[in-house]
C-alpha cells in the first residue's frame, strides 16, 4: 500500500466561548471504552478544488460551540471512572495525501492499511492530553477523498456521533448554520442511578464471563490467534430469503408469547444475526456439539425508557444484552427460526425497567475497569475475551451515515476502520438505496473462508 504524507496537523477549537468546568458522565458512558472508535467516509472523485479544507475547519470550529463537550478532555476519578473537563482544548485535524487510488484499498474492509487513514492516538500519553475527536482528510491521486474519524466512545455512541458528523456536513456545504442544526442535549440525567441507590432488580448476566472453548486452546490462546476482517454484502433479495426462512416453522412458543398474542415476524436483524450465529458455529467446528455459545449485542434504549430519551441526546444510550446460552449442535441442527428466537429472547429483555436496573448495577461497582471492553483498539482492557466460541454483533442498520455530504456528494462507503477482536461484527446499511446491507466481521483467519461459504449458502 502507498505511503501517506501528512501535510498539516492542527487543533480546532470552538469559534466562540463555551461553558467550562467539570461535566459528569452517566453510568452508560462510564463503562464504555475510553479509547477511540475509528471509521472512514469514502468519497469518489470529488473535484480537488471543491474539498476546501479551510471551510471544513471553519465549520468544525463553529459546530464545536453547541457540541462543546467534544472539545474537552477526560480525567480519572477513583474506581476507574471518568469526568469531562470542558476546557475548549479542541479537536485534532490532519490534512494528508497519498499516491494511491481508492481502488487500491479494495472494499475498505477494516485493516491496518485502512486504519492509517484515521489519525492515530498515543495512548501512552496522559488521558488529560488526548483529544476526544480526531479527523484526517486524505486526498487520493484519483481525485477521491477519505475522511477518517476517531471519536472517544466514553463521550458519544454511534447515534450521537453520526448526528454530529451530519450536522457538521450540513454546515460545511452551506445548508445549515449553527443556529439551525438540531441542537444537542448534553444533560445525562436520563441514565442516572436511583437515589438512594437500590439493588438491581434483575440478574445482569451480561457482565459475567462468556463461555470458553471447551476443547483445544484456552481463552488467552484463542485471543492470540491470527484474525482477518471481511465485508459481506447482502442484497434485498437475500435478506428477504433469510427473513422468510427465519419465519418458517414458527409457533407462539418459539417466539416466547402466549397463544392469545399475534407474534411479530422476526426482523431483519434477528434473521441475519441468527444466520451469522449458525454460520459461525459451523465454521468454528470445535468437534464438540455441546460447545456453549452466546451472542452479545448492544441495544439503544432511547425509545425504551419511560419517558423516552429525546432524539437530540448527545451521550451514550445503549446497553449490552446476551442471547440465552446455546450449544453448537442445537443451533446447527435446528431451523433458522430457533436461532432468531434466541436472539429475540435477548434483545426483548431490554425494557426501560431493565435498563434502569443496569444503571443501578453499574453505579454499585466500586471499580468499573473490569467491565470495559474495546473492540476497536489494541489498548489492553480487563474485560473478558468475547471471541471464539461467541460473537458480538452490533446493528448500524438505521444510522444515516450517507447523509454526510460536505459539499461534494454523498459518501460511496462508510465503515469501521478497525475491528480488533475475533467475533466482532456490525450489520450496516449500504451506500445505495436498494435495501442492501453490509456485514463487517472479524474472525480467526482459519475460520473466515468457511464462514463465507456457509453465509452465502442457499441464499
Amino acid at each position: 500500500m502507498a505511503s501517506i504524507t501528512i501535510h498539516s496537523s492542527s487543533t480546532v477549537v470552538p469559534s466562540h466561548p463555551t461553558p467550562t468546568g467539570a461535566f459528569s458522565f452517566s453510568e452508560c458512558d462510564q463503562y464504555r471504552a475510553w479509547t477511540h472508535l475509528p471509521s472512514v467516509y469514502v468519497y469518489k472523485s470529488p473535484a480537488a478544488e471543491v474539498v476546501a479544507v479551510e471551510s471544513l475547519k471553519t465549520s468544525l470550529s463553529q459546530i464545536l460551540v453547541p457540541y462543546y463537550p467534544l472539545a474537552g478532555r477526560l480525567h480519572w476519578l477513583p474506581g476507574g471512572r471518568l469526568e469531562l473537563d470542558c476546557c475548549a482544548a479542541g479537536t485534532l485535524f490532519v490534512e494528508a495525501s497519498t499516491d494511491a487510488k481508492l481502488e487500491d484499498y479494495g472494499d475498505f474492509a477494516p485493516s491496518d492499511a485502512v486504519r492509517e487513514l484515521v489519525p492515530s492516538v498515543d495512548y501512552n500519553s496522559p488521558i488529560e492530553e488526548l483529544p476526544l475527536l480526531l479527523f484526517q482528510v486524505t486526498r487520493f491521486s484519483c481525485g477521491g477523498v477519505v475522511i477518517g474519524v476517531a471519536n472517544c466512545h466514553t463521550v458519544v455512541d454511534g447515534a450521537s456521533a453520526i448526528t454530529f458528523i451530519n450536522s457538521w456536513a450540513s454546515m460545511a456545504r452551506g445548508e445549515k448554520t449553527v443556529e439551525t442544526i438540531l441542537q444537542p442535549l448534553h444533560d445525562r440525567k436520563f441514565l442516572m442511578p436511583e437515589k438512594p441507590l437500590r439493588p438491581p432488580r434483575f440478574d445482569h448476566v451480561e457482565f459475567t464471563k462468556p463461555p470458553p472453548v471447551i476443547l483445544g486452546t484456552s481463552n488467552p490462546e484463542e485471543a492470540k490467534q491470527e484474525t482477518t476482517s471481511a465485508l459481506l454484502k447482502l442484497t434485498k433479495e437475500q435478506i428477504e430469503k433469510l427473513k422468510k426462512r427465519a419465519n418458517s416453522n414458527v409457533t407462539n412458543q418459539t417466539m416466547g408469547v402466549g397463544d392469545e398474542v399475534q407474534p411479530r415476524p422476526y426482523s431483519r436483524f434477528e434473521a441475519i444475526t441468527g444466520h451469522m450465529w449458525v454460520c459461525a458455529c459451523k465454521a468454528r467446528n470445535t468437534g464438540e456439539s455441546r460447545q456453549p455459545t452466546i451472542v452479545r449485542t448492544p441495544i439503544d434504549v432511547r425509545r425504551r425508557m419511560k419517558p423516552p430519551i429525546p432524539e437530540n441526546f448527545s451521550g451514550n444510550s445503549s446497553f449490552v444484552v446476551l442471547t440465552p446460552e446455546c450449544e453448537f449442535g442445537e443451533l446447527i441442527s435446528q431451523p433458522l427460526s430457533y436461532a432468531a428466537g434466541k436472539v429475540r429472547e435477548g434483545t426483548w429483555k431490554m425494557t426501560g425497567e431493565y435498563a434502569q436496573s443496569v444503571v443501578d448495577y453499574l453505579a454499585g461497582q466500586d471499580d468499573i475497569n473490569w467491565l470495559r471492553t474495546s473492540f476497536h483498539s489494541k489498548v489492553p482492557v480487563q474485560a473478558s475475551f468475547w471471541g471464539n466460541p461467541n460473537l458480538s454483533i452490533g446493528s448500524w442498520m438505521s444510522l444515516p451515515f450517507y447523509e454526510a455530504d460536505f459539499g461534494w456528494g454523498r459518501p460511496s462507503y462508510f465503515g469501521p476502520a478497525t475491528l480488533n477482536i475475533d467475533g466482532k461484527s456490525y450489520i450496516m446499511v449500504g451506500p445505495s438505496d436498494d435495501g442492501s446491507l453490509i456485514v463487517a466481521i472479524r474472525l480467526q483467519t482459519r475460520h473466515m473462508d468457511d464462514f463465507k461459504k456457509y453465509f452465502y449458502e442457499d441464499i
